[in-house]
């Protein structure tokens, strides 16, 4: 083991509560705030956390953590320590304040590791615990970057691709996408062009070509099934996109890869 995860769990504070580590937290902590909102000092400031916002602290930081009366506030949190951890620490800068979506999957990565780490010792799954970390550490790492200024792309755009993502191999609307964003029509595929250089559903035709080329290589999969479970409809459809991209028909790229 290159980790070692202290505690993981939710907390729904609905009364007057008060923690502070004046002399340093001893080890790296994860705190999501999911409800409501809280007050923190982390190395003598003070900031105020809402829906979204996740809070990274390293060994060593001054840390605590204030409810006040009448509020409520739930979050996730994880202590943790060990080699990996530090490494991945180390590698890119860490805000300590971050504004992120609550996004089903990180979330779901979270409550895993609580269930994994509620099991008697006995039966925890050590490794299996230590790769959710790890897959937890990425997940965020990568949130981060997509809501930097930085990134490639206005975050705005990046929820956008994501979304797409998710559903290209299923029918969805450019509404529902820009819903998702929390722009107009207009904004949206005026943003989205300008920013990735292709419209929405070429995006989504290139994320659907990846995924049937995925299952024309490793599936026994029909190239009609191809068509039909990646989002192309009838496979005429489908043999007409894959060929203008490819110069091949999709039957003969399978055949070459087989080979």
């Amino acid at each position: 083991m290159t980790t070692n995860i202290f505690f993981c769990g939710y907390s729904y504070h609905t009364q007057q509560f008060h923690s502070q580590h004046k002399s340093g937290f001893p080890v790296y902590l994860f705190r999501l705030q999911t409800e409501g909102i809280c007050e923190v000092v982390v190395k003598g400031r003070r900031m105020e956390l809402k829906k979204g916002d996740l809070l990274l602290i390293q060994p060593g930081d001054h840390y605590e953590l204030f409810v006040k009366e009448r509020q409520n506030s739930g979050d996730y949190h994880l202590a943790c320590e060990g080699a990996w951890v530090e490494e991945w620490w180390n590698r890119s800068a860490k805000p300590t304040v971050s504004r992120i979506d609550l996004d089903e999957k990180l979330l779901s990565l979270w409550r895993y590791i609580i269930v994994e780490k509620r099991r008697p010792p006995s039966q925890e799954n050590e490794e299996l615990t230590e790769y959710l970390l790890r897959s937890l550490c990425l997940s965020l790492e990568r949130t981060i970057n997509e809501t930097a200024p930085s990134f490639s792309y206005p975050y705005t755009v990046t929820r956008m691709m994501r979304y797409i993502e998710e559903h290209a191999t299923a029918v969805f609307k450019v509404e529902e996408v820009a819903q998702h964003a929390g722009l107009s029509v207009s904004r949206s595929v005026h943003l989205f062009k300008k920013s990735v250089g292709k419209t929405m559903m070429e995006y989504a035709q290139e994320v659907r070509l990846s995924a049937a080329m995925e299952r024309m290589k490793y599936t026994t999969m029909t190239l009609e099934q191809i068509a039909e479970s990646c989002g192309f409809g009838a496979y005429p459809y489908f043999h007409k996109v894959f060929k203008k991209k490819y110069g091949v028909a999709p039957g003969a790229y399978r055949r070459l890869n087989l080979d």
